[in-house]
């Protein structure tokens, strides 16, 4: 039964490390949506101040790049909501995990306790016995 929750364990491990790893896949993206936004934003006052230096060029061609920015910034917006509700959701289901794994981890802990406990008297009777052997032979 020890060698059964030794494999629990393994595998709860290995799911946990998936649940970590796919975890960190989704930070990744939304780290990259954030910096995708940031950019945008960059973009966007770069192309201001141009369109404010010419203002005859760029009075035409800001306004359709102002509502392509807004529809990628919608988007974009779109996109790290969902990252968000991703991110947080594998979270928990890392905590549920880790919370299983947990648990076994604690049921074999209270198990190599008990059978270290249980070494540790069988070895103090052997010890006693030993001792009571000896004392009678040398009283005899």
């Amino acid at each position: 039964m020890a060698a059964g929750l030794h494999g629990l364990i393994r595998l709860h491990e290995w799911r946990v490390d998936e649940k970590r790893r796919r975890l960190g896949d989704l930070l990744r993206l939304l780290g990259d949506l954030e910096a995708r936004a940031q950019a945008l934003e960059s973009e966007i006052v770069s192309e201001q101040r141009v369109a404010a230096a010419v203002p005859a060029e760029g009075g035409r061609t800001y306004g359709a790049f102002a509502l392509a920015a807004v529809e990628r910034r919608e988007r974009l917006a779109e996109s790290i909501a969902q990252a968000e509700a991703e991110v947080s959701a594998a979270r928990n289901e890392l905590r549920i995990a880790h919370a299983e794994l947990r648990r076994y981890e604690i049921a074999q802990e209270n198990r190599d306790r008990r059978d270290a406990e249980d070494r540790d008297r069988r070895e103090r009777i052997e010890l006693d016995d030993v001792g009571i052997q000896q004392y009678v032979q040398r009283h005899r």
